[in-house]
């Protein structure tokens, strides 16, 4: 290692020479910035997972314009929007189809535990609302009672949701009500539940008694092929009598629901303070470490101060060594992060995986902040004078 920093440096490594020097201090100073950057990563993780989970019932339907309550700030969040506000939609030229979405949380008690299914009520005489490949036997759903289970549901066997088809159904109660499961499909659990079920818009208001068929979460819209999507919603906004309406591009509410996540629930924040807590404990980590180094060598720098080099050089020598403790600390935080993540994504279903851009990402924080760290360590060099030094 000694040779190669000098041929990369072109001198002698004196800052690699005194991390060294104390091994001990060295590993200590490792494991801290290691395990800053395993917090930033498990931080890192859990908001992308947060993002996967949110946008992931999205990807179930297809629609180009969604109307929502004017709280509605997420798919399952906010009031319900009157069916005579489709039928005003509908008299666009370029809107050809409607559907009421219902939305709601339906648990299913297995005795050992209780399973919570993010639900939707839809209507399966209009199929091409349902994502292509997300549903292969939408039409069973007319059956009253029928459900769709997500078979990545957290706490169902795996097992257990590969023997569900309509040869084989499995039969459940919840809410006063038998449901019968005639198929599955491929979801996963979440923030807001274990996992998601589809049901016809029928066997769902049967669930919800006080909910009513002319009143359902969201109205879906799809438009002509070739349509102007955002000319089609400034119309709608002037045909639709109620003006407090939220009339979105299917696209557009995703996001907004994603930011709203991130930006507004206690959940996106706190793990927003999470990156930025890893973040200042490597930053005073290495501090602490080049401050010590910088104490403890103050006799050395103050002979060389005194022979006439600068404060570039000591810089020099203190980066080096702030880019040492950076990309070695970097190392086994990856590798323990990217443990921590594949545990967890076992144990909780959510998509917690290690991906490119977090590795990059929390890799050039790093080596910003480590070397910040250095430049603040080098302060008091700068301005001492040698014989003050010794």
């Amino acid at each position: 290692m000694t040779r190669l920093l000098q041929r990369l440096l072109g001198r002698l490594p004196i800052g690699w020479l005194q991390l060294t020097h104390k091994r001990g201090r060295f590993a200590a100073a490792l494991s801290g910035v290691a395990f800053a950057n395993v917090l930033v990563f498990v931080q890192l993780g859990l908001m992308n997972a947060m993002g996967a989970a949110t946008l992931k019932p999205y990807g179930f339907f297809q629609a180009d314009i969604m109307i929502s309550a004017s709280d509605a700030n997420a798919l399952s969040d906010g009031g319900n929007v009157a069916r005579q506000w489709m039928l005003q939609a509908l008299a666009d030229p370029d809107v050809v189809e409607g559907m009421g979405l219902f939305v709601g949380n339906v648990p299913w008690d297995r005795g050992d535990r209780d399973i919570t299914f993010t639900t939707f009520g839809i209507d399966p005489a209009r199929p091409a609302f349902v994502a292509p490949g997300v549903i292969e036997d939408l039409h069973l759903l007319q059956v009253q009672g029928a459900a769709i289970l997500d078979r990545l549901a957290r706490g169902l066997p795996r097992e257990e949701a590969a023997a569900i088809r309509s040869q084989t159904p499995r039969s459940f109660e919840t809410q006063g009500r038998t449901l019968t499961a005639i198929g599955t499909f491929a979801g996963g659990g979440g923030f807001g539940g274990d996992g998601f079920m589809m049901l016809s818009d029928q066997t769902f208001l049967s669930l919800f008694p006080a909910r009513s068929s002319a009143a359902p979460d969201h109205i879906l819209l799809r438009l002509r092929p070739g349509a102007d999507v955002a000319a089609t919603i400034t119309r709608l906004r002037g045909l639709i009598s109620d003006k407090s309406l939220r009339i979105r591009s299917y696209a557009d509410a995703g996001a907004e629901d994603l930011r709203y996540q991130q930006t507004q629930r206690p959940t996106g924040v706190i793990f927003g303070f999470g990156v930025l807590i890893g973040v200042l404990v490597g930053l005073v980590i290495v501090y602490q470490v080049l401050s010590a180094d910088v104490a403890d060598h103050l006799r050395e720098y103050a002979t060389f101060k005194a022979m006439g080099y600068g404060p570039r050089f000591f810089l020099g020598i203190v980066t080096e060594e702030a880019l040492v403790l950076g990309v070695l600390g970097f190392l086994p935080g990856l590798v323990i992060g990217t443990a921590i993540l594949t545990l967890m994504a076992a144990v909780t279903t959510l998509p917690l995986t290690m991906t490119a851009g977090m590795a990059v990402t929390v890799f050039m924080g790093t080596v910003v902040f480590s070397t910040l760290s250095g430049i603040i360590a080098t302060r008091r060099l700068a301005a001492a004078d040698p014989a003050d030094l010794f």
